[in-house]
C-alpha cells in the first residue's frame, strides 16, 4: 500500500472577492502553489466557505470538464446558461455541470456555507465534441446504508441516481458515529482519495483529523481506526484512465 497524506496546512489556500469566500485546495491548479497536482481523471478540488455573509461568484466560462459541487453545509444558489435561471441548493444536495462544448456559470454562496467542488476529466478530447448539460440531486435521493455503526452514503457509482462519464467514478461519504473501526475494501488497479470532513482517528500510524487530504494506491484494505465521531468523504478513481487525460497532454 502508497498512502500519500497532506495536511490541512499543506494544501494550496484560494480565496473570491477579498476573503468573502475562502478556499482550501487538495488538487489546485499549477499556479496555487499546492504539492498535490492532478492524477487519475481527477482534475481539480477545492474546499470553499464563507466565514461570514453571503458571496457571490460571477458569469464566467467552462468547457470540457465535469464540474461538481458538493453542498456540506448551508446552502447555494446556481445560475447557468442552459437552465437560464438561479437553482437553490441545500446541505447534503449535489450538482454537476458537463460542460461539454461550452457553458457559463455563476454560483453564490450564502452565509456560513460550505462545499466541495470537484473537476473531473471525462476525456476532454471527447467531450468538448458534446453539448453541455446540468443535473442537480437532492439529499434524500441517495441511498444511505447503517451497518455495525457507520452509515454509508452512496452519491456515485453502480446503481446511484447520480450519472457521471468520467471513467471508474466512484463516490460515497462515511460517517461513524462512536470510536470504533473502519474496514474499507479496495481494488488495487484504483485510487481511492479521501478527506476528513469532521472528527479525528488514524490510518496507516498516521493521525488524521478534520480538513486533511490522503490518497491510497496499490491496496485491497483500508483500515481507519477512529478516536470520535468521523465523518469521511471517499472518491474511487482509476489508477490509468483508458484515454489520455487533460493533464497527460498539456501540463508534463
Amino acid at each position: 500500500m502508497r498512502v500519500k497524506l497532506i495536511k490541512r496546512d499543506q494544501q494550496a489556500d484560494g480565496n473570491f472577492n477579498n476573503g468573502e469566500i475562502l478556499e482550501k485546495k487538495p488538487i489546485g491548479f499549477p499556479q496555487d502553489g499546492g504539492i498535490t497536482k492532478p492524477y487519475s481523471n481527477l482534475f481539480y478540488w477545492a474546499h470553499a466557505w464563507t466565514p461570514d455573509k453571503k458571496s457571490t461568484i460571477g458569469l464566467h466560462p467552462h468547457q470540457g470538464f465535469e464540474i461538481c459541487s458538493f453542498i456540506l453545509e448551508g446552502s447555494i444558489n446556481h445560475f447557468d446558461t442552459k437552465q437560464d435561471k438561479w437553482i437553490s441548493l441545500k446541505k447534503g444536495d449535489v450538482q454537476i455541470i458537463r460542460a461539454g462544448n461550452g457553458i457559463s456559470h455563476a454560483e453564490e454562496l450564502n452565509e456560513k456555507s460550505e462545499i466541495f467542488q470537484i473537476w473531473f476529466d471525462p476525456n476532454i478530447q471527447l467531450s468538448i465534441t458534446k453539448e453541455a448539460s446540468y443535473d442537480d440531486y437532492k439529499s434524500d435521493e441517495f441511498e444511505v446504508i447503517e451497518n455495525n455503526g457507520t452509515k454509508t452514503k452512496k452519491i456515485a457509482g453502480k446503481n446511484c441516481p447520480m450519472k457521471i462519464f468520467s471513467e471508474g467514478i466512484e463516490i460515497n461519504s462515511y460517517e461513524i458515529t462512536e470510536k470504533n473501526k473502519l474496514n474499507l475494501q479496495l481494488q488495487n488497479d484504483s485510487v481511492y482519495s479521501y478527506f476528513i470532513l469532521d472528527g479525528e482517528g488514524s490510518m496507516n500510524n498516521d493521525k488524521i483529523e478534520k480538513g486533511d487530504f490522503f490518497i491510497v494506491y496499490d491496496s485491497e484494505v483500508l483500515i481507519i481506526n477512529t478516536n470520535t465521531k468521523i465523518k469521511i468523504f471517499e472518491i474511487k478513481s482509476p489508477q490509468r484512465p483508458s484515454y489520455n487525460t487533460y493533464s497527460e497532454r498539456f501540463m508534463r
